[in-house]
């Protein structure tokens, strides 16, 4: 059976091996595009189509953030510094910066920033955003030392650019000194781009060269700004926009818009659309208005960037892996299309969930073609209404799938039946329920379902599991469907006179895929519980339980005495930060299975399992505390406290026990904090805590 295309499986329907494999097309794709759109200005899809890839890669790693590649998307920025160009490290990095694509994502983003600054919790309190148009050009960093420019420097992988000195120049926008009075070190940043009467006319000029014109002026605008011969550049018609600032020996301003103003004082264009907004309704309402007049501009611009005002609620906002939690980038609606439900496949994931997936007459959108559409959940079918044959609206954005929107009514709708959901499992047969309170309708086949088992041993040698290197999908279905492996200790038991005569698999291939598994028979403890594919426990939780307990043997005695309702060892697994009572149930109830006790036991002849070793924090005085904050914290927020305490090495838990070391209680402990007293556990209020943590 061929492996479940994880491309066609929504985020919120993914499994945790299901998640490893889409991150790892994701990164190979993303990182194509990167290439061809900022090294060599020739990108093959549109920016809808692009920030697609990027928001489901970032939906899968807030998901599964232990699965989170070295070379994720989330920690790069464009591509690495092309050929022919001096490399420029840059001072203070160039990152990116997330999107939203809609007023109620843009409200989230806003709750998210009064959430963690505790002295916005207050409605009252004005949280000041500036909004400026998202200029669709070349970012650039200009850096200047006592008023001279000195460098300028694409952004590259945001780490490192390419040194364009010579190119910038040549750009009539960009002073070349600057007035007395300017910081001695001061790096500008912003776009160069090419207005659209110019990109027309330079078109113009390059077909009665017999040259090939440009794809359109962002494209035009890097290409000029790249030419290895500054002359060739200084004919093209560069303009620059100025918006930020990188390393600057003495920053003397506290307001974004007061940098903005003195950018204009020193001699930089800054955008006219620019705007200082003081509520949800003024941003909403200057979105709308430029979105208005994109069509008249004479550049091109893709949507509207909010950034936070104050500097100092920046500083502490700081920023998520490549971009700031105080500026988000709202992007204008991506496009969409029409077309025909053909047919409705359902796919079987490893943990049973049964996905429905729309069979699209194929259409263009944004310049890619679709033939597939997810349908998340028979719900979501039943909300929609969908029936084969209808026609529906499709759009891509918010998500690298292909998501339907709406039917549209073409008369025959209502004459169509309606779709009903699988009450059995396509793949095996069995029974597929329901359970109460659970939007999936799962497979209960469990162990004799061909789909299940091919999954689970998937995720059992996958990237962020064992990670056994030449034992792919492929192989597992083929070995599974020949009798060669049925458990995960049976992949230990593979040895080459098994695998001799096989159809492609030589002398070489078995020696390597032998020798790959040997190497894996010591094993870390976070990989090993991810491995065994629990219910529920992606990577982040098999660490928090590594942590918890240290080592496999404590886990399995933990969960068995969790068994009992009010044991401490239930109390010590439901205190843990992250792990709720449905989860406590999964992880119980996968503990006491006899299958997975046997599964496990046999598996643990093969594998040692390293006790887990937390990362270093030497220095701090709370490393390896387990930490409790109760009541109104009234200096930070919770989420703030939390972070603090987690970057300290602390552990963070939800309720105090026996093995919580230190109570921070703020007004209103309650309960939490004479449960504290009484057990003797450390209590500490928030000024007390602030001073143990140094600030």
């Amino acid at each position: 059976m061929t492996p479940v295309d994880v491309s066609q499986i929504a985020v919120d329907q993914l499994t945790a091996d299901e998640a490893d494999r889409e991150l790892a097309r994701l990164a190979k794709e993303i990182k194509k595009h990167d290439a061809l759109y900022h090294a060599k200005d020739a990108p093959e899809i549109s920016d809808a189509d692009y920030d697609a890839l990027r928001r489901r890669n970032d939906a899968i790693e807030l998901k599964f953030p232990l699965s989170v590649r070295s070379d994720s998307p989330s920690k790069r920025v464009g591509a690495p510094a092309v050929a022919g160009f001096k490399k420029v490290r840059h001072a203070k990095p160039m990152l990116s910066l997330g999107n939203v694509f809609s007023e109620e994502e843009l409200e989230d983003f806003l709750a998210g920033i009064r959430r963690f600054l505790k002295e916005l919790s207050d409605p009252a309190q004005v949280l000041e955003m500036v909004a400026e148009p998202k200029i669709d050009g070349l970012s650039i960093s200009l850096r200047y030392e006592h008023g001279k420019l000195v460098q300028a420097a694409t952004r590259g992988d945001g780490e490192e650019g390419e040194d364009v000195t010579a190119n910038a120049r040549t750009v009539a926008d960009i002073p070349q000194s600057l007035p007395v009075g300017v910081p001695d070190v001061l790096e500008v940043r912003g776009e160069v781009y090419m207005s659209k009467a110019d990109f027309f006319a330079l078109n113009e000029r390059q077909e009665a060269a017999g040259e090939k014109p440009f794809a359109n002026p962002r494209n035009a605008a890097a290409g000029s700004l790249r030419q290895l011969d500054s002359a060739i550049t200084a004919k093209r018609p560069l303009k620059f926009f100025a918006y930020a600032w990188g390393e600057v020996s003495a920053a003397s301003w506290s307001m974004h818009n007061d940098f903005l103003d003195r950018l204009k004082a020193w001699g930089f264009i800054v955008n006219p659309f620019t705007k200082l907004c003081r509520s949800v309704a003024d941003i909403v309402a200057h979105y709308t208005l430029i979105q208005n007049q994109r069509a008249s501009l004479d550049y091109d611009i893709d949507g509207v960037v909010y950034k936070v005002n104050r500097l100092d609620w920046q500083e502490r906002l700081g920023f998520v892996s490549r971009a700031p939690r105080w500026a988000i980038a709202h992007k204008f609606p991506a496009e969409k299309a029409e077309t025909i439900v053909q047919g409705i496949d359902i796919q079987v994931g490893r943990t049973g969930v049964l996905t429905p997936v729309a069979r699209l007459e194929p259409v263009t959108v944004g310049g890619v073609v679709v033939s597939n559409a997810t349908l998340h959940n028979a719900d979501y079918i039943q909300e929609k209404d969908i029936r084969i044959g209808d026609r529906v609206r499709i759009q891509r954005a918010g998500d690298v799938i292909p998501q339907v929107l709406e039917v549209v009514d073409d008369g025959r709708h209502a004459s169509r039946p309606g779709y009903e959901f699988p009450t059995v499992c396509p793949v095996c047969q069995s029974h597929a329920v329901r359970e109460e309170g659970e939007a999936a309708t799962r497979c209960t086949g469990g162990l004799v379902c061909p789909a299940q088992a091919h999954e689970r041993l998937i995720h059992f040698v996958s990237r962020n599991a064992f990670d056994i290197e030449g034992l792919g999908g492929k192989h597992i279905v083929n070995f599974f469907d020949d009798g060669l492996i049925k458990t995960p200790g049976d992949i230990f038991r593979l040895n080459a006179q098994m695998l001799t005569g096989r159809e492609g698999w030589k002398e070489k291939s078995i020696q390597n895929l032998i020798a790959a598994i040997a190497a894996k028979r010591t094993i870390d403890m976070p990989r090993f519980v991810f491995a065994l594919g629990i219910r529920q426990v992606g990577q982040a939780t098999a660490r928090l339980l590594a942590k918890q307990y240290g080592t496999m043997d404590r886990l399995r005695t933990a969960m068995q005495d969790a068994r009992v309702i009010g044991s401490e060892a239930l109390e010590e697994l439901l205190s843990i930060d992250g792990i709720g009572r449905a989860m406590a149930d999964d992880l119980v109830e996968f503990f006491a299975e006899p299958h997975n006790r046997e599964v496990l036991d046999d598996l643990l002849r093969f594998v040692a399992v390293e006790p887990f070793i937390a990362p270093s924090t030497e220095g701090s005085p709370v490393a390896g505390k387990t930490v409790v904050f109760t009541g109104t914290l009234e200096t930070m927020s919770r989420g703030e406290a939390k972070a603090k305490a987690e970057a300290l090495g602390a552990k963070v838990s939800g309720s105090v026990s026996a093995k919580t070391d230190i109570l921070v209680a703020g007004p209103g402990a309650g309960s939490k904090e004479k449960k504290a007293r009484e057990l003797g556990v450390r209590v500490l209020n928030e000024a007390e805590w602030v001073a143990l943590i140094g600030g």
